[in-house]
């Protein structure tokens, strides 16, 4: 006996996404002022909001997270003759291009801008196409009830908890694909807790004044750097929801949270305000200075993650500023002037850094796939970048050699020709992370990497004795 034609729902069962929320990123992302319309197309029905939508920005199929366990499932399925249906609440012109893509399915029901497709819309279709209990469904949420209620056999993919019971009781239930787990691990990854390690840079005006007893400052600090985590994790939230296309196409990436539709977008979506409320209001007790300083990190970091990642030469400028930047709000929260040494220092250190991030994810993309997707870059460009990252890195060298042979040095540390040791240190991590990079072994946030790697910890602690040994005391350590 022939089995029934098996109807297999879209979002959330066969993609980890869902096409209505990705849809609404890429509008907003593309044309923001077109999303103050959907109010309006939300009132005519949410068929009307979908067709909106799909008419108004383009999916690629292939950089969709499909659901490889149900997927090859319904391989082996078709392969032994079963005809499969793809029973979307999509708009149709996303579940075409799906059905294209796959070349799976023998039929697309979908919605087409006047019917939504979806719950018990959904079950009156397919009863009427197929007869009730005529087909089998897999489907995913609450609202597919409406349709096991009909169907033969129930297939439950991916359900929330308690969802396999309420199945089993309207419909016979004969395969569970389980949801995949999103513990704490996820939400570190969707913080992006590890990229915190970056705003410690925050201590640095602390620590090169040398007045590390004030214990007034550092509270002041840990407050900085929570305030400042908690920003930088919006915007990263935020920059990963715009990122989804190119985020799929990177071989690392792809495995983000969002990209990989582990997490929902429309929980990145709530999270993202929230993390920058608290993130101002922690603010706000530092100080009105560190404040604004804060509100210009966050203003230009979102600048990055909409328009200037994508222009050539600016990405890794603004990088380097964003670096700085850490620096300076630090010295704003104590109310500590910067000299201009420890500016040109950084400013150059981290634009070499800036080129490392970009010439590693360039070497990714020419190990993967030779092609650079929402970036200015080519593949070819990878020598020039390695150049200029260089000169940049020995440039900020250059100017602590300049420091170190001031008037500055020679006034205020003791044993001021102890502190010409700190350059061949720094000489040798710059050559040292470019090594790596070069090598292809480089993470492609290299502040990350120095972190974790030992030589730099000891290049670190090389350079922290050597100014240590200059001052003649710990308690006089000024830049």
């Amino acid at each position: 006996m022939d089995q029934p034609v098996l109807v297999v729902d879209l979002d959330g069962t066969l993609i980890h996404t869902d096409m209505l929320h990705e849809s609404a990123l890429k509008l907003f992302r593309d044309r923001p002022l077109d999303t103050l319309r959907i109010p309006l197309w939300l009132s005519r029905g949410k068929a009307v909001l979908k067709e909106q939508l799909a008419s108004r920005t383009h999916v690629d199929p292939k950089t969709l997270p499909y659901n490889t366990a149900l997927l090859s499932w319904l391989k082996s399925q078709k392969s032994e003759g079963r005809r499969l249906v793809l029973c979307t609440a999509s708009d149709r012109s996303i579940a075409d291009g799906i059905a294209r893509h796959l070349d799976l399915f023998d039929e697309v029901m979908a919605s087409d801008g006047t019917l939504n497709l979806a719950g018990p819309q959904k079950a009156q279709a397919l009863v009427a196409r197929f007869g009730d209990k005529g087909f089998d469904y897999a489907g995913n949420s609450e609202a597919d009830l409406a349709v096991w209620a009909h169907a033969r056999q129930a297939i439950v993919v991916e359900a929330p908890a308690g969802l396999v019971q309420k199945a089993a009781a309207v419909s016979t239930v004969s395969q569970v694909f389980e949801r995949r787990p999103t513990g704490p691990s996820a939400w570190r990854r969707v913080l992006r807790v590890h990229q915190w390690l970056k705003n410690l840079l925050l201590f640095v005006p602390l620590i090169a004044a040398h007045d590390v007893y004030n214990l007034e400052a550092w509270g002041a600090l840990v407050l900085a750097f929570f305030s400042f985590s908690l920003c930088a994790s919006s915007v990263y939230i935020a920059n990963d929801l715009m990122d989804l296309e190119s985020d799929r196409l990177h071989p690392r990436k792809r495995l983000r949270p969002f990209a990989s539709g582990l997490v929902p977008a429309w929980q990145g979506v709530l999270l993202a305000p929230f993390l920058l409320l608290a993130s101002l209001g922690l603010g706000l007790m530092v100080g009105t200075m560190f404040l604004s300083w804060l509100l210009f990190y966050f203003s230009l970091t979102c600048a990055y993650s909409w328009m200037l990642k994508r222009l050539l030469l600016v990405d890794c400028l603004t990088l380097a500023m964003l670096y700085t930047l850490r620096i300076v709000s630090g010295a704003a929260a104590i109310s500590q002037n910067l000299s201009f040494w420890l500016l040109a220092f950084s400013v150059f250190l981290f634009l070499s850094l800036a080129f490392v991030k970009r010439y590693a994810e360039l070497q990714v993309h020419k190990r993967a796939s030779g092609k650079v997707h929402g970036r200015g870059y080519q593949v070819a460009d990878a020598p020039i970048i390695q150049a200029m990252g260089i000169v940049a890195g020995y440039a900020s060298v250059l100017v602590l050699a300049l420091y170190v042979n001031s008037d500055a040095v020679i006034t205020l540390y003791d044993h001021p020709k102890m502190i010409w040791g700190a350059v061949p240190v720094m000489l040798f991590w710059i050559s040292w992370m470019w090594m790596h990079a070069h090598r292809g072994e480089m993470h492609d946030d290299p502040l990350v990497f120095a972190v974790k790697d030992r030589t730099s910890q000891m290049a670190a602690l090389a350079f922290a004795l050597v100014l240590a040994v200059g001052t003649g005391s710990l308690g006089h350590f000024p830049w």
